[in-house]
């Protein structure tokens, strides 16, 4: 056990077993990546027909990882050493490392405290997630006293999304010019929000400064989310009989054909409609996505690597039969617009691949090893964790090594050198806090 170990054993590499979410827009039974990820990391079976939608790895209360074993030393003789279970469910990966704050690293303490300060997730995404945003620090802090029981914590909850297919999502507000295209041709958003909101828009120029084409976002918007479920369902059904008539004549947008889908999965819903407002996102494997707080987005279809900083805090717009924060979203958007960054990863190595979002909390990296290569991740002043998502190899660590397969997900304390070897194609992510951070500190 750990204090057998001597004082270095806390240092050790960590196996980890995760928790998974259910929610009902992820992909049901074997279909599920998050499913088959969950299966193999825990020893539970799929069930089919339950929605697999989110695999958690770090050390938030909603949904814990749990410290299982070091990672394994064979010695000359054969023998294991320094292998661990942790009975009666184990230990979460929260109060371990509030036992042990060092494997954080002393700049991650000095800064968040004994707390990891990034979540990391695998999401698999059948229909849409709801249009939400996530409040910025402050914000979050008084929701949290306000509404313990809705807003879990205080913290806010930058994110970003990495492509592990083609992956779609709602982001950010378009900008003025299509706007006013939709305001002109979208006659369902327009009799909605009113001629005197849709005139405002058409009368607008980016050339009347960025604040009051901010103001007129806001002001479009907070009438449209304010519109009653009479208005809202007519506006729709209007939409729907007018899209459809218009595909026999003519080919839909993709966002036309996107808005009829949506309707399908979220009947007489404010988001069917809003959806015209947001960039219509599609993502590559490989690509990435950063949202900052209090930017308006939704997944929509594909599976994703997803890292925050640590917090479960949204405020819901639409796509939703849950509770939608109305007056608090529409006052806490930043009603930024223009298409969003896509990151494509900065190469560290011929295998490795950086992606550095504009947050403290995280960075993630992707690497893809053919069979028989190896490479390494330098030892970071900050704790990693790694997943393994396909295919397996060894991991060397110092003065011991371990098999790592799909489905392993493994904890990396601060100032530790980690070698990987392949015996077959692995493909492997790992979160950690972001480099810049350092370099800045």
């Amino acid at each position: 056990m750990e204090a057998n170990n001597g004082s270095a054993s806390h240092t050790r590499v960590k196996k980890l077993k995760c928790s998974v979410m259910n929610y009902d827009w992820g992909r049901v039974g074997a279909e599920s990546g998050v499913a088959r990820l969950f299966s193999l990391n825990s020893g539970v079976d799929v069930e089919e027909g339950k929605p697999y939608a989110e695999f958690w790895m770090g050390a938030h209360e909603s949904g814990p990882s749990f410290v299982v074993e070091d990672c394994v030393n064979n010695n000359d003789n054969g023998v294991v050493i320094g292998a661990e279970e942790i009975g009666g469910g184990g230990l979460s990966l929260k109060s371990w490392i509030a036992k042990n704050p060092s494997v954080l690293g002393d700049k991650v303490v000095h800064k968040w405290g004994a707390n990891l300060p990034f979540l990391f997730k695998v999401l698999s995404v059948a229909k849409a997630l709801s249009i939400q945003a996530h409040p910025d620090k402050e914000l979050a802090g008084t929701l949290h006293k306000l509404r313990p029981n809705v807003f879990k914590d205080d913290n806010h909850k930058p994110e970003m999304a990495l492509a592990l297919t083609n992956f779609e999502a709602l982001c950010g507000f378009i900008s003025l010019e299509e706007l006013k295209t939709v305001v002109q041709n979208v006659p369902e958003v327009a009799d909605v929000v009113g001629s005197l909101y849709a005139n405002r828009v058409l009368d607008i120029n980016n050339q009347d400064g960025e604040e009051k084409v901010k103001a007129v976002f806001k002001s479009i918007f907070t009438q449209l989310m304010s519109a009653s479920k009479d208005v809202i369902s007519k506006a729709v059904s209007k939409l729907k009989s007018r899209l459809q008539m218009a595909s026999q004549v003519r080919q839909l947008t993709d966002k036309e054909q996107l808005i009829l889908r949506l309707e399908k999965q979220y009947p007489v819903d404010i988001g069917v409609l809003a959806a015209f407002l947001f960039n219509y996102v599609k993502l590559n494997p490989g690509e990435a996505l950063y949202l900052g707080a209090n930017e308006l987005h939704a997944y929509l279809h594909g599976e994703c690597i997803e890292c925050m900083a640590t917090s479960d805090n949204v405020v819901r717009a639409g796509l939703t039969p849950k509770e939608r924060d109305v007056q608090i979203l529409c006052s806490m958007l930043t009603y930024k617009q223009g298409f969003p960054e896509i990151l494509q990863g900065v190469p560290l190595n011929p295998y490795t691949r950086r992606y550095l979002p504009p947050f403290d909390e995280f960075e993630v990296d992707r690497c893809i090893l053919p069979q028989g290569a190896s490479t390494v991740f330098p030892a970071a002043p900050g704790a990693s964790i790694f997943v393994v998502m396909e295919g397996e190899g060894t991991m060397h660590v110092t003065s011991y090594e371990d098999l790592v397969r799909e489905g392993d997900v493994l904890f990396a304390p601060a100032d530790t050198d980690i070698k990987l070897t392949t015996s077959s194609e692995l493909h492997l992510y790992r979160a950690g806090v972001n480099s810049r951070f350092f370099e800045a500190s």
